[in-house]
């Protein structure tokens, strides 16, 4: 894997080296990115159970931000890479079937993406764009989680969210439009698509009974695959002295 990321980076300077030579524009932005789950291309997990120990597991919304850095390659394809800090949100539900004893609580699980997506371009007319994405991402998780939920009595529950890996893969798709001026920057509202090409987790939650120190475990694989809305601001360029390229055309 540390090979392959030095390659992708190896292809991002290229690209980046080749936009300079030829007087493509390149662009540095922002973007914030409200993320929920979805079942595109499988099944996320939402309910664990063994014996009368029953997890029920809810994403809600999450968030995403970061920075966008878009390379021109020709007038209409261009490379985006950046970095990306992405929070899950998660709310556990605990129960003991036939009893009246459950707990909750609330999870968050944290990673960071570097996304690698070739951009076509799609002028609509002189100040609107329409343009799709498609690549990968590199996923990084910083570290393992743990939550304990307590009960008030002899009982207590617990939540692990085990990395499989600190560094993994993930295919995505983006559409979108954009507003473009000269001295303002670039406005951008779209749609993304992640599937990872693993779990980014294994999920264990454990029910404990403190008096005979007896415990029950069950295991589920987290898959993180998610949808999201995107507002992206470019900067505009700041122009120097002599002929530049019109960005309206790129």
């Amino acid at each position: 894997m540390f090979r392959c990321s030095l390659l992708l980076l190896f292809l991002f300077v290229e690209f980046f080296s080749y936009s300079q030579k030829n007087r493509l524009p390149n662009y540095f932005g922002v973007q914030v990115r409200p993320i929920l789950a979805t079942n595109a291309g499988g099944q996320e997990l939402n309910n664990l159970s063994i014996d009368n120990f029953n997890i029920n597991i809810s994403q809600n919304i999450g968030y995403s931000f970061g920075a966008v850095i878009r390379t021109g390659i020709t007038k209409l394809i261009a490379f985006e890479s950046g970095i990306n800090f992405i929070q899950r949100n998660y709310s556990i539900d605990f129960s003991l079937l036939d009893t009246n004893v459950s707990s909750n609580h609330d999870w968050s699980y944290i990673n960071y993406e570097i996304p690698l997506n070739a951009l076509v371009y799609i002028q609509l007319n002189q100040k609107y764009y329409m343009n799709s994405s498609l690549g990968g991402a590199i996923r990084f998780s910083p570290t393992d989680i743990k939550k304990k939920a307590q009960t008030g009595g002899i009982h207590s529950f617990e939540s692990y969210g085990l990395y499989r890996s600190k560094v993994a893969f993930s295919l995505n798709g983006n559409v979108g439009f954009e507003y473009r001026t000269d001295k303002k920057g670039f406005y951008y509202l779209g749609a993304s698509i992640s599937i990872p090409l693993s779990p980014i987790f294994d999920y264990y939650g454990v029910h404990s009974i403190q008096s005979n120190v007896q415990t029950t475990s069950v295991q589920g694989e987290m898959e993180g695959r998610y949808i999201s809305l995107d507002f992206r601001y470019f900067f505009a360029n700041i122009k120097k002295k002599g002929d530049q390229p019109n960005p309206s055309l790129h």
